[in-house]
């Protein structure tokens, strides 16, 4: 806002737009009277404010209120494609991308595998993935505003090379972030996949309205996000919330955790602690997927014994499936009290595929386990992003920081 003071007209302008375009991401087409009522507005400044953003491309007339004749039923929308921005979910199999126009709709989605493309370089991966969805929604490169990125680890913003993800091929360059800023015409960021997953949370799901809370992630590995004040705590070195590492009680003390790629935590709540306990227990070997990553089979036992608990009404609670549901929701909760303990956040997020399949019998197990470890309690809650979480919350991170510069009409 540059040569403007605060209560001049052109920022209270601004400021108005501002809200008005808000109102409509929120809610969807309004009339101009919903508009005036929202904002507080007289009927002739949201008519002006309406002209201006329209004028601007930023607004676009769409059809009319239902029964309601005349002008005054005129409906307005956000223009979807004022802008567009993509997003990228980075693991060690694939690489996912998605376009999103400036109401966050999805217009275009491409999936990049990478098994076996150690030769492929990650800048040759990264545009591939990018192409593919861009060629999908019907765009050009040139038409996204931004681009955000999720990887495991995080990117030392000293040194600019990705750390505590040693099992991501090529993504250790010194070099890459520069390489990948001299091919892509937009601005590019980088964040940690569970940061992002913990950013589709606090604006879509669980943890809206919500400014101290913890995310838990349990899919491939152990990771955790860490809002504080509403903003993403990431640490000295983008490390914060590398919680896999975190040495735990009942787990062997691991040493050089970042070259092992592993901590105590991980090795007491991890994934492939699952077929462990379940061969412990005696839960028959059918019952156990003889293939598959252990993600995949700690996800088919976490459904299994969910599904057995829920459906069995013996004081056993379930057998040995409810067993093993105590047994990994004591190990979750173990490492949940070390950070409950330092952090104390208002609630704990459980996200991932585990704590989805896992559901209420797993949620409520570990719950109860950290009433018993931790000092406070804070509300345990499911998470609601189901679908492509990290990818969500990449696009809502590029939209964010989009929409500030495309809708500041003071410029």
């Amino acid at each position: 806002m540059a040569g403007t003071t605060p209560g001049t007209p052109s920022v209270l302008r601004a400021m108005n737009d501002r809200a008005a375009l808000d109102l409509l991401l929120e809610h969807g087409p309004l009339t101009r009277t919903r508009i005036g009522k929202l904002t507080g507005l007289s009927k002739p400044t949201a008519s002006q404010l309406l002209a201006r953003l329209e004028a601007a491309g930023l607004v676009m007339a769409t059809g009319t209120a239902a029964g309601r004749p005349g002008p005054n039923a005129q409906l307005y929308a956000v223009n979807a494609s004022a802008a567009h921005v993509a997003g990228l979910d980075v693991n060690a199999h694939r690489i996912v991308a998605a376009v999103a126009d400036v109401t966050g709709e999805t217009v275009g989605e491409y999936e990049l595998r990478t098994p076996g493309r150690r030769a492929d370089s990650v800048v040759r991966q990264v545009t591939g993935a990018l192409d593919g969805a861009v060629k999908d929604a019907g765009l050009t490169r040139s038409d996204v505003h931004r681009l955000v990125i999720g990887t495991p680890g995080a990117f030392d913003p000293g040194t600019g090379r990705l750390r505590y993800a040693s099992h991501l091929p090529g993504w250790h360059s010194p070099t890459l972030l520069d390489e990948l800023a001299a091919v892509l015409p937009m601005p590019v960021e980088y964040e940690n996949d569970v940061n992002l997953v913990a950013v589709a949370e606090q604006r879509l799901g669980a943890a809206r309205g919500h400014d101290d809370f913890v995310l838990l992630w349990n899919e491939e590995g152990l990771g955790a996000a860490l809002v504080i004040n509403g903003r993403l705590h990431r640490g000295f070195t983008g490390g914060a919330g590398e919680v896999g590492f975190l040495p735990v009680p009942g787990a062997p003390l691991v040493r050089q955790v970042t070259k092992a790629n592993a901590g105590g935590f991980q090795e007491l709540a991890g994934a492939q602690v699952l077929a462990r306990l379940a061969r412990e227990l005696g839960i028959e070997d059918e019952a156990v997927p003889g293939s598959g990553t252990h993600h995949e089979i700690a996800a088919a036992l976490v459904g299994r014994a969910a599904e057995a608990v829920a459906g069995d009404g013996d004081e056993d609670g379930g057998g040995p499936y409810g067993r093993l549901l105590d047994l990994f929701a004591t190990g979750l909760a173990t490492g949940l009290a070390s950070m409950v303990a330092v952090l104390d956040p208002e609630i704990v997020v459980l996200s991932g595929e585990l704590f989805s399949r896992g559901g209420e019998p797993l949620r409520g197990r570990v719950a109860a386990e950290l009433a018993q470890l931790a000092a406070s309690r804070p509300r345990l809650i499911a998470g609601d992003v189901i679908h492509r979480p990290v990818l969500r919350g990449a696009l809502e991170s590029a939209l964010a920081t989009t929409r500030d510069e495309v809708f500041d009409t003071s410029r």
